[in-house]
């Protein structure tokens, strides 16, 4: 919520900067967002009166205006068409200083001197969206006589202090000035000020003119009429059209403002309709009726349903509860009479409408947090008093006033000893209760206890808790001294499972690869974008019931979608090379419809594109397993994954178990993701990890005898296999192979055409002597007879 200070100040004295203030409130729990200073870097621009246009003798599209300030006439010349004689408007004088560093300075325009500048409120640095339509595109034109000459600063609530709130949706008291001023008034230890609401009414009833029925006593359970006739419509002062701007809400003309800035100041909705279009002069609460459509203010036809609360008169409907008026019944510049509606309606049932509608209004989304049915006399009674005092329109005497059940506060008892073993402070019952009724909590002592009375707009209180909370808050996280934990301590730590994730991502961030995090909601066609089989179960998504959209409609069955969506996003912003992973939950099915809750194992992905190949990719998992005390899992060529480049990926195996898959990504799934380059990646079964994870080191004493190392090379055909090479030398190294490594493989004028070379160093080592060469020479014969007679190698010349 956006609120200006000075405009605070009208219910709260406040004798310290806003930035104390602010830090303060954020202490206390109102969080502020941010401070916006608003009228700044204004220098020079005072109050003038137009007193005569006339056509520039050398352009079509300029006029010469003669402007008085007070003690001199100037000669300006502007192009703007909103303008007449008489108005006020800001003038910028010669030197004039207006926001962004924009200087006025004194000069001709097709030969006519012009001394100075007319202002917009868009060149004052006001937001386009809150300039009334009238003068967007024109100049300012001020809606008061003020004395010609007056610096603008000082006449117009201009200059001022914005700051923004973060409100939670348990607070709704707190989206109005009443609600954040009473917060600060608790905070600072001041008085908080009502406004001093007095109605002046002619001698009429509503009761004679207007009648309220409701039949939908579920979804409204109040509603207060009241009606203003001889209506003047006229746009609303400088001041009130200036705090509605920097509270954020566009000033339209003088009856809907008040409106919206009664609902600013209580947080209680109004709406204002034209009575010559209400039949009947009666007002009809009741359900929507399905398949029919209405049509709203901004001017679009919606659908109604039946659990859709309607306003309505005797013959059709006049707005949708809560959420937007009709377009039929608006307030023009025709209207003369209206009925003042003050409600309040079920919260559910506004959220519901809203949702289905599409449609999120300032009075939808407050009626959906839950508002105080006793607020709305009161607030209709304001609006009727601004009314009133700005000679809109005169107040008929009384309401129509419908309240079926009225709503009455609550009581709930604290202990005080609770209160201060919870907080870890000894406060005195007296403190507690004097930080109470600063938040307008009656508190009274009875027995051991205090009973706190609840006023009918506190929504968020019920339980004790909430009570500490409160006054924790007031009294000060911060001056709640630091004490040890007291009782049997238990003292916590991260399960194994935990530990190896933590593992597993330093080990990742080491070589140089980033961690992301995704939304577990996805769409339900990154199944196709990833060319996944009709029979994948991971086509089988969970749904969601009630979703945000399509794009956010099930719950993710692979992390693979999300990790090249973000690639993707790197690549489109020029993002020469990425290296990322991502560690979380996917959400399979399970087959037994009896299991309600679906399977959520763990999964790893890591990805990359640039300077990076097969091999990169394949060092990185085998540095992470290592890591992971991962040992005897082998590598396969795999042929039929879908989402990968046939002939470029492979699976990593441990006995019968799959850990992943790695490798190239099918040119068609790159494609699909807008990647304009090779991507490589791989998908683990981080829940199959956990298991296989040893981190126990085990360490060996240093070898005491010497190793022998032979080289050699065979010629090979090219659909040979290095692991077919591999599972020979293990096989017939004996108990004197230390290890084997792959150090060249070459094709070329040297080698027959589809032959390749291979070529290994074999470390020979025994544990308990030193190795004879006849010993070594008789195990490298056997190895290469046997590549030999099985695979069809020679040894390379």
């Amino acid at each position: 919520m956006l609120v200006p200070v000075k405009w605070l100040k009208k219910y709260v004295d406040i004798d310290i900067d806003t930035k104390t203030l602010c830090d303060k409130m954020t202490m206390s729990g109102s969080k502020v967002e941010g401070i916006e200073k608003k009228g700044v870097d204004i220098e020079g621009v005072v109050i003038g009166k137009i007193e005569d246009i006339q056509p520039h003798p050398n352009a079509d599209k300029l006029v010469i205006v003669i402007v008085n300030i007070g003690d001199k006439k100037l000669q300006i010349v502007t192009g703007a068409m909103n303008i007449a004689v008489g108005d006020y408007i800001p003038v910028a004088l010669n030197d004039a200083e207006l926001p962004g560093g924009v200087k006025i300075v004194k000069g001709e325009l097709r030969g006519e001197i012009s001394d100075g500048m007319l202002i917009s409120q868009d060149e004052l640095a006001i937001a386009k969206s809150v300039i009334p339509e009238s003068m967007k595109d024109g100049i300012w034109i001020l809606g008061e006589d003020y004395p010609l000459g007056k610096n603008l600063l000082e006449v117009v609530e201009l200059e001022d202090e914005v700051i923004e709130f973060e409100i939670t949706s348990n607070r709704p008291d707190c989206l109005s000035m009443i609600g954040i001023a009473r917060e600060v008034a608790a905070t600072i230890g001041t008085t908080l000020k009502y406004p001093r609401v007095e109605v002046k009414e002619i001698d009429e009833k509503t009761s004679d003119s207007a009648r309220v029925i409701i039949e939908d006593e579920a979804g409204c359970q109040r509603y207060v009429a009241r009606v203003i006739k001889d209506v003047t419509i006229k746009p609303s002062p400088d001041w009130m059209q200036q705090r509605l701007a920097k509270a954020g809400i566009r000033p339209i003309s003088n009856i809907v403002d008040i409106t919206n800035y009664v609902m600013l100041e209580y947080g209680q909705p109004l709406h204002a309709f034209d009575m010559d279009y209400v039949e009947d002069n009666t007002i009809i609460v009741r359900k929507g009726q399905r398949g029919r459509t209405f049509k709203t203010l901004d001017g679009v036809v919606r659908k109604l349903k039946d659990y859709m609360t309607m306003i309505c008169d005797t013959k059709k409907e006049l707005g949708i509860a809560g959420v937007m008026g009709g377009e039929e019944s608006e307030i023009t510049s025709e209207t003369k009479t209206i009925l003042l509606e003050s409600a309040y309606f079920e919260p559910e049932g506004i959220r519901l409408t809203s949702k289905q509608l599409g449609l999120r209004t300032e009075a939808s989304s407050r009626f959906e947090k839950g508002l105080d049915p006793n607020i709305t006399s009161l607030a209709a009674d304001r609006a009727c008093q601004l009314i009133e005092e700005l000679g809109a329109g005169r107040v008929l005497e009384g309401a129509v006033d419908v309240y079926p059940a009225k709503k009455e506060a609550e009581k709930r008892s604290i202990r005080p000893q609770r209160v201060n073993a919870l907080l870890g402070t000894n406060l005195s019952n007296q403190q507690m209760i004097s930080i109470l009724k600063s938040l307008e909590l009656e508190t009274e002592e009875k027995n051991d206890c205090l009973e706190i009375t609840i006023p009918t707009y506190r929504v968020d209180l019920d339980q004790e808790a909430d009570f500490v909370e409160e006054i924790g808050r007031i009294y000060g996280y911060d001056q709640i001294p630091a004490t040890m934990a007291r009782g049997n301590i238990v003292v916590g730590g991260k399960t194994n499972g935990q530990i190896i994730e933590d593992i597993t991502k330093e080990a990742l961030n080491a070589m140089g690869i980033y961690e992301i995090l995704t939304y577990s909601f996805v769409s339900p066609k990154s199944a196709d974008k990833i060319r996944l089989s009709d029979e994948t179960i991971k086509r089988n998504f969970i749904k969601l019931l009630n979703p945000l959209g399509d794009e956010t409609s099930v719950m993710r069955t692979s992390l693979l979608p999300n990790l090249l969506e973000v690639m993707a996003r790197n690549y489109n912003r020029k993002i020469e090379k990425f290296r990322a992973f991502e560690l979380g939950r996917i959400f399979i099915s399970k087959i037994d419809v009896s299991q309600k809750l679906p399977h959520e194992p763990l999964n790893l992905v890591i990805g990359m594109y640039g300077e990076e190949d097969f091999f990169m990719l394949k060092g990185v998992v085998n540095t992470l397993l290592d890591r992971l005390g991962i040992k005897g899992y082998i590598y396969e060529v795999e042929k039929h994954h879908s989402t990968f480049h046939p002939g470029r990926c492979g699976s990593i195996l441990y006995g019968d178990h799959t850990i992943g898959t790695l490798g190239e990504l099918h040119p068609e799934v790159t494609e699909n993701y807008g990647i304009g380059t090779k991507c490589y990646c791989a998908e683990l079964d981080f829940q199959l990890l956990l298991r296989l994870t040893r981190l126990g080191n085990m360490y060996q004493p240093l070898p005491k005898y010497p190793s022998i190392a032979r080289d050699f090379a065979v010629v090979v055909k090219d659909h040979i296999l290095v692991k077919e090479i591999e599972n020979i030398i293990v096989a017939n190294g004996e108990d004197i192979l230390e290890s084997y490594k792959l150090f060249d493989v070459y094709k070329g004028n040297q080698i027959a055409e589809g032959y390749k070379s291979i070529a290994y160093t074999l470390t020979y080592r025994h544990s308990k002597r030193t190795l004879k060469d006849e010993e070594v020479n008789v195990v490298q014969e056997r190895i290469l007879e046997a590549i030999k007679e099985t695979l069809g190698g020679t040894l390379r010349d």
